[in-house]
C-alpha cells in the first residue's frame, strides 16, 4: 500500500480523497493555485505545494507542476479527482514514466474512451447499444446542416472530448445548427483543446441512467448498481439519485452487462462510469444506447457509496496499489435510497445566472454522518477498512472542521447505525470569507440525503436545505428544494427536460400553500413583535409599555394578512395556527411548526421588511401594527429607471464576440453578444427593436455583473 498520494484537485473532491486516505492510515498532499492558498484542502492535507496562478492552464492542467510536486515530496501515487488531468493519457503516461502510480485506469482505456466518436465505435463492437448520429469529421457548418437533416430533428451537436455538461448544443431546427454549431466547436476548444464535434439523434422523453463500475488489475469488473441523473439544466447534472425509480432488475443486469462488456473490452480497471440514455417513451426498458465512458470518479460517486457501502475512493487506491477486489458482482446490494443535490453559485431568480464573489456567509447543515468515510458491510462492520495500514491517522480536529466534516473522528459508523433511520451528508470544500472564482466550477456543494425510501430521503433534503445558508452570492438552494418537493420529481416521472418543462418561464419559488402562507405570515408578525419587545427594552427610548403588539398585518407576497397572536398559536385571517416560532434577534437561522407541519426558516432584515426563506422560496414581509397599517398606503413608491434601452450584461464574464455595430438595426429576439462565464458561452439577445446607437464595451473585455455592453435608440 502506499505511503502518500497526491491529490491533483482541489475544492470538495480533494477534501473527499484526503479523508479517505487518511482514514487508511495514508499521508496526503495538496497541489494549489494562488486563488486557492487559503482553501480548505490545503489546510486538510499533510503537505501543500504552490503550482501557479489561478487559471488552470497555468496550475491544475500543467502535468509538469503535477510530477514536480510529487518529486518534491515523495508522493508514489496521484488520485487525479475529477475534470482536469482525470482523463488525460498522456499524463498517466508521463507518471508512469517518472514510476509514479496513478490512481485510476490504464492510460490504453483513457484514449479509447476519452474521444466520443471513438469510443462509440468501440462500443458498437462491444455490444453495446449507441444512438444512431453520425460518427466522422464535419468540416464546417454547412455539413453540419446537411448531417443534421438527414438524421433527423431534434439532434445533438457535441464536443468530441467534451463532458461535464460543456460543448453540447441541442437544435430543434437548421437555425439551431447555424447559430450553434461554432459555438460547441469552440467550447470544445476552450475547454478541452479539441474543436471536433459529431452529431446524433436527440432521445425525446430521454432518461439519463448510468450504470457505475469497478474493475482491478486481475481482469475482474463488477457493476454497482445505476445512477439516475436526468435532472439537468444545460446537460449539467443537477440531481442524482441511486437507484433510479425507472430501471427494473432486468433493466439493470441487461445494462450493467453491456457495460461491463465494454470495460473488459478495453481492459479497464479502478472506478468509471458509463452513461447511457433510455427512452422513457418506452416501457419495456429495453430501448437504452450508450453515450459515453467518464473514465473517473463522478461527481455523484456518494449516492453509489450509500446504497452500497462501498468506498469508492478506498477501492480506487487499493486497485492501483494491485489489490484485487475483495468482493464479487453477488455481493453488491441495494440498501435504501439516496439523493444527491448540487448546491451551485448561480441565480435561479435571475435566469440561472453564473455569480461568483465571496461567501460573506456560509452556514451548511449539519452532517448527521461522518462526510466519508461511511458504513460499509463489504469493507467490514465498523473500526478501520479491512486491509487498513498504520494507526494515528486522525486529523486535528480544527483542520477537519475547517473542511466541513461534521466529525473529527476517522472511523465509520458502525453499521448498525444505519438501521436507526436516515442521515445527511455534505461534501464541500469551501469556508465562510472564501471566494467562488470565475476561474473554476460554480458547485459549492454537494448534499447527500440517505434513508429506507424514496419519500423520506427526499424529505430529508428538503429539512436540510431548509437549514442551508449562503450569502454574498446567488445560488439554487430554493430551487432544489422546489424539485424535491415537486409532484412531478416525487412520482419519479423524470428525462432530462424536467427543469425546462416545469419551469418554462423561469423560476420565481416554490409554490406554498394558503395553509404555508398564513403560517409564514404569523411567523413574520411573531418576529417584528419580538424585535420591536427588544428594542422597546434596550433603547431606554421608549417610556412604559409597547404599544399593542397583538394584531398585525402583514402584507406579504402581494397578499395581506390580518395576524392575532396568542400564547402558542395565532389566528391568520380567521385560521387558528398551532405552534412557535424559536427566532431570536440577532439569530439568521430558526425553526417554526404549524400544526404537524416544521419549517426550517432563514430570517434577514431587508429595510423595514423581512426576508423569510423557508421550502423553496424567499418571502418577503413587512409586518405593522394594525393600527398603523392603514398609513402605509400613503408612502410614495420610487418607480425605477426605464433600462430596456440598454444591453446589460447579466453576469461577471468575457465578451467574446459582438453581433452588431454601431448603426446597426436590431428586432426583437437578435442575437447581439457572447459572454463566456464559468466556462459556458451565453448568447445575449435584443429585447426589443431598434437601432444600436453606442458599443460601450469591445470584445475581448471582462466584464463585470450590470455592466453596460450597448445602447440603442
Amino acid at each position: 500500500m502506499f505511503s502518500k498520494i497526491l491529490i491533483a484537485n482541489r475544492g470538495e473532491i480533494a477534501c473527499r480523497v484526503i479523508r479517505t486516505a487518511r482514514w487508511m492510515g495514508i499521508a496526503t498532499v495538496a497541489v494549489y493555485s494562488d486563488a486557492d492558498a487559503r482553501a480548505p484542502f490545503v489546510r486538510l492535507a499533510d503537505e501543500a505545494v504552490n503550482i501557479g496562478p489561478a487559471p488552470a492552464a497555468e496550475s491544475y492542467l500543467v502535468p509538469e507542476k503535477i510530477i514536480a510536486a510529487c518529486k518534491q515530496t515523495g508522493a508514489e501515487a496521484v488520485h487525479p479527482g475529477y475534470g482536469f488531468l482525470s482523463e488525460r493519457a498522456s499524463f498517466v503516461e508521463a507518471l508512469e514514466a517518472e514510476g509514479i502510480a496513478f490512481i485510476g485506469p490504464p492510460a490504453s482505456a483513457i484514449a479509447a474512451m476519452g474521444d466520443k466518436i471513438a469510443s462509440k465505435k468501440l462500443a458498437q463492437a462491444a455490444g453495446v447499444n449507441v444512438v444512431p448520429g453520425f460518427l466522422g469529421e464535419i468540416a464546417d457548418t454547412e455539413h453540419a446542416v446537411k448531417i443534421a437533416g438527414e438524421i433527423g430533428y431534434p439532434v445533438m451537436m457535441k464536443a468530441s472530448a467534451g463532458g461535464g455538461g460543456k460543448g453540447m448544443r441541442l437544435a430543434w431546427s437548421e437555425r439551431d445548427v447555424r447559430e450553434g454549431f461554432e459555438a460547441t466547436k469552440r467550447e470544445g476548444l476552450n475547454s478541452f483543446g479539441d474543436d471536433r464535434v459529431f452529431i446524433e439523434k436527440f432521445i425525446e422523453d430521454p432518461r439519463h441512467i448510468e450504470i457505475q463500475l469497478l474493475g482491478d488489475k486481475h481482469g475482474t469488473v463488477l457493476y454497482l448498481n445505476e445512477r439516475e441523473c436526468s435532472i439537468q439544466r444545460r446537460h449539467q447534472k443537477v440531481v442524482e439519485e441511486a437507484p433510479s425509480p425507472f430501471v427494473t432488475p432486468k433493466m439493470r443486469e441487461a445494462m450493467g452487462e453491456q457495460c461491463v462488456a465494454l470495460a473488459q473490452a478495453v481492459g479497464y480497471y479502478s472506478a468509471g462510469t458509463v452513461e447511457l440514455i433510455v427512452s422513457g417513451a418506452d416501457p419495456s426498458g429495453e430501448s437504452f444506447y450508450f453515450l459515453e465512458m467518464n473514465t473517473r470518479l463522478q461527481v455523484e460517486h456518494p449516492v453509489t457509496e450509500a446504497i452500497t457501502g462501498i468506498d469508492l475512493v478506498e477501492q480506487m487506491i487499493r486497485v492501483a496499489a494491485g489489490e484485487k477486489l475483495a468482493f464479487s458482482q453477488g455481493d453488491i446490494g441495494i440498501d435504501g435510497w439516496a439523493i444527491e443535490i448540487r448546491v451551485y453559485a448561480e441565480d435561479p431568480y435571475r435566469g440561472f445566472l453564473p455569480s461568483t464573489g465571496r461567501l460573506v456567509r456560509y452556514d451548511p447543515p449539519a452532517a448527521k454522518l461522518h462526510q466519508a468515510p461511511f458504513p460499509s458491510p463489504i469493507a467490514g462492520e465498523g473500526g478501520a477498512p479491512s486491509g487498513a495500514e498504520g494507526e494515528g491517522s486522525a486529523a486535528p480536529a480544527d483542520v477537519l472542521a475547517a473542511a466541513g466534516a461534521a466529525d473529527p473522528s476517522p472511523n465509520p459508523l458502525p453499521q448498525g447505525e444505519r438501521a436507526k433511520g436516515a442521515y445527511v451528508r455534505l461534501d464541500d470544500g469551501v469556508a465562510e470569507g472564501g471566494e467562488v472564482s470565475m476561474f473554476y466550477d460554480p458547485m459549492i456543494a454537494k448534499l447527500i440525503t440517505w434513508a429506507p425510501t424514496r419519500d423520506e430521503a427526499a424529505a430529508l433534503q428538503v429539512e436540510a436545505l431548509d437549514a442551508f445558508r449562503i450569502e454574498g452570492l446567488g445560488h439554487n438552494v430554493d430551487f432544489l428544494s422546489a424539485i424535491m418537493q415537486h409532484p412531478r420529481f416525487l412520482a419519479g416521472d423524470l428525462t432530462t427536460g424536467f427543469i425546462a418543462e416545469e419551469w418554462p418561464e423561469g423560476f420565481h419559488g416554490a409554490a406554498a400553500s394558503e395553509e404555508t402562507l398564513r403560517a409564514i405570515a404569523a411567523v413574520a408578525a411573531g418576529i417584528e413583535c419580538t424585535a420591536r419587545a427588544r428594542a422597546a427594552r434596550t433603547t431606554g427610548k421608549l417610556n412604559g409599555a409597547p404599544p399593542n403588539m397583538v394584531d398585525w398585518a402583514v402584507r406579504m407576497d402581494g397578499q395581506a394578512f390580518a395576524v392575532t397572536l396568542g400564547e402558542g398559536y395565532a389566528m391568520a385571517d380567521g385560521h387558528r395556527v398551532e405552534g412557535h416560532c424559536d427566532w431570536q434577534p440577532g439569530r439568521a437561522k430558526a425553526s417554526a411548526t404549524a400544526g404537524n407541519a416544521k419549517l426550517g426558516l432563514i430570517v434577514r432584515k431587508d429595510g423595514v421588511h423581512w426576508r423569510i426563506t423557508t421550502h423553496g422560496a424567499t418571502h418577503r414581509a413587512l409586518a405593522l401594527p394594525a393600527k398603523i397599517a392603514p398609513l402605509a398606503r400613503h408612502m410614495i413608491e420610487k418607480v425605477p429607471p426605464d433600462l430596456s434601452k440598454f444591453l446589460i450584461c447579466p453576469m461577471p464574464g468575457l465578451l467574446v464576440s459582438l453581433q452588431v455595430g454601431q448603426g446597426d438595426k436590431v428586432v426583437p429576439g437578435q442575437p447581439l453578444a457572447t459572454v463566456e462565464a464559468m466556462k459556458m458561452e451565453n448568447i445575449l439577445r435584443a429585447q426589443k427593436a431598434g437601432t444600436v446607437k453606442a458599443l460601450r464595451a469591445a470584445q475581448g473585455d471582462s466584464l463585470a455583473v450590470d455592466q453596460v455592453i450597448l445602447e440603442l435608440e
